[in-house]
């Protein structure tokens, strides 16, 4: 990791290069927004626009060349590079790892509160998706889950709503733990902003989540309940963050760790759930300061 970090920040060309190549793909998106938070923690925003734009206008000369629809292309590279210079200047603004995702996650609930506000029709705005999925299950013969998006599409528009904010949420989230973690990994840091073992969203979004769920259930307030759920899955990160402080502590051998991180997308909805209890709980009780208190 420190050879990779070192590597990327010893010459503005390599970044340049690492950018452009990452670019290329959207499944090596979290590469790219990582080398934009390393290279913003470690030499500053102005570098980190410049390689980015530069990478950019490569990415847009590749599609110029492959005939690739251009308005697509920007808005990928827009989509990826900015959150990840933005969330690289709230880090360093707030000296502090635990607070910027803190930050993140209430931007992630008025996200949902901004869509359900703008979007008077969630079944229209996500039709178009629907029917490509419903037309996926028929060709992969999935009748049951085609027919209950033909049954139920408030639910199915509601899902892919929570489901389009979590994703993004948790995208950028990679782009910064990532970035953060190679800037770690260099010999010489301009800072330490703490470290993801010691996470805590707090109780003040815990408590959030409580009362949004408490009066989502008392007033049929569909608003407020996938707010309430946005919290909660964001809790998954805290009991994710949790798992890595009982293997540095000694307490989980290291294949755990990767077995939980293998294990998501077998198990997805079950291990996140767990993991979002434990963090949220853990919000209340610090099972962490008790643990290190008893030592």
């Amino acid at each position: 990791m420190q050879s990779v970090a070192t590597w990327l920040v010893a010459r503005p060309h390599n970044a340049v290069l690492a950018l452009a190549a990452t670019l290329l793909l959207p499944v090596l998106h979290i590469l790219s927004g990582a080398i934009i938070v390393l290279v913003v923690l470690h030499r500053g925003v102005r570098l980190a626009v410049v390689e980015g734009a530069i990478a950019g206008l490569l990415l847009v000369a590749v599609a110029l060349v492959v005939a690739a629809p251009m308005a697509q292309v920007v808005f990928s590279i827009m989509a990826t590079l900015l959150p990840a210079v933005l969330l690289a200047l709230l880090l360093q603004a707030t000296r502090s790892l635990t607070l910027t995702l803190q930050v993140s996650a209430i931007l992630a609930a008025a996200a949902m509160l901004v869509f359900q506000l703008a979007v008077n029709d969630p079944v229209a705005y996500w039709q178009p998706v629907m029917t490509a999925l419903e037309q996926w299950t028929r060709e992969n013969n999935l009748q049951l889950q085609g027919q209950l998006l033909v049954a139920e599409p408030e639910l199915a528009a509601e899902m892919l709503t929570l489901a389009a904010v979590l994703t993004r949420w948790m995208l950028y989230v990679l782009y910064l733990l990532f970035g953060y973690r190679l800037y770690s990994a260099l010999p010489v840091k301009t800072g330490n902003f703490g470290r993801f073992c010691d996470l805590n969203f707090g109780r003040v979004i815990a408590l959030t989540m409580a009362l949004a769920s408490v009066i989502a259930v008392v007033s049929e307030a569909d608003l407020l309940q996938d707010i309430a759920v946005v919290l909660f899955a964001i809790f998954s990160l805290q009991g994710l963050a949790i798992v890595h402080w009982l293997h540095i502590g000694g307490h989980l051998p290291f294949f755990v760790v990767i077995a939980t991180y293998v294990l998501v997308p077998v198990l997805h909805v079950f291990l996140l759930l767990a993991l979002a209890v434990l963090g949220y709980t853990d919000a209340w009780f610090d099972y962490r300061h008790r643990k290190s208190s008893q030592q």
